[in-house]
């Protein structure tokens, strides 16, 4: 049971710095330097139980806007379970995004009976492959940075349930990152962005016209993290993403359910060779 003790309230940026840390200890393997880039989005969005002044668990529900939101880091502390605790940050979350938004997440199997339960349907799965990075950046990738803005995102948001400019903005100049693009008679056809993370580097998003395109933007990450572990969330909703994983013999690491309240968003999968981010979408 929880206690009169035990209150949830929004976290700072500098309490953030917990929630990536959680979410490393669970495994899930977040980016270094994810915390700066996920709090731009939603500076009220990152919430933190607290019993007698002591953190016991964290999640996030961040409002992209007034009508699509996501929910991640979603975590009690192993010594805090069983208590109730994880039940109220569920509730606080799910009551600051509101009914009226089409609310996401990527839910673990094991929870993803909890999930149904709150009103969330299975729309597909998000698997994460492991591979080795090295090799060669292909011809005809260009720096993003090179870009206007404008078009990136522009693109972005042909493949995204909410218009996340601001979020993109500092996604691709993180540090330790690349951020990488292909143009088709000066247009873009596809980009990706590569991470340091925890353990190795993660790849995220992957977004492409086409298998080919695809390709090369992959080929291009790798070879900017030699010999280091690089990880790529696929849905298995898109074939050729499937294909991709299985040509570079990609070793599974595990896999998590994107679910909706409400319809799944009306983007075209078969663009999506990586997903962005489980914990943002």
């Amino acid at each position: 049971m929880t206690t009169d003790n035990y209150i949830i309230r929004s976290m700072s940026r500098s309490e953030v710095d917990l929630a990536i840390a959680y979410a490393a200890a669970e495994g899930w393997n977040p980016g270094k330097y994810d915390a700066e880039c996920f709090y731009q989005v939603d500076k009220n969005g990152f919430l933190l139980g607290e019993l007698n002044d002591e953190p016991v668990g964290c999640i996030s529900a961040m409002a992209y806007d007034q009508h699509y939101g996501f929910i991640g880091f979603y975590i009690v502390r192993p010594q805090f379970r069983g208590r109730g605790f994880g039940l109220k940050l569920w509730q606080a979350a799910m009551a600051y995004l509101g009914a009226d938004r089409n609310i996401g997440l990527d839910g673990l199997i094991v929870q993803q009976e909890n999930y149904q339960k709150s009103g969330f349907q299975i729309a597909y799965n998000h698997i994460r492959y492991e591979t080795l990075g090295g090799g060669v950046v292909p011809p005809g990738v260009v720096e993003l940075s090179t870009l206007p803005f404008a078009e990136l995102a522009a693109y972005d948001r042909q493949l995204f349930p909410a218009e996340r400019s601001l979020f993109l903005q500092n996604w691709i100049q993180q540090p330790e990152s690349s951020a990488l693009g292909v143009l088709t008679d000066g247009h873009l056809v596809g980009y990706g962005v590569i991470r340091a993370s925890h353990t190795g580097f993660r790849i995220g998003p992957l977004f492409a016209n086409d298998e080919q395109i695809a390709e090369t933007l992959f080929q291009a990450l790798l070879a900017k993290c030699p010999d280091a572990p690089v990880f790529l969330d696929i849905p298995d909703a898109n074939p050729n993403a499937n294909a991709l994983v299985q040509r570079h013999k990609m070793q599974l690491v595990f896999e998590a359910a994107r679910m909706y309240t409400k319809t799944i968003p009306s983007f075209p999968i078969n663009r999506v060779f990586g997903v962005t981010s489980m914990e943002l979408g």
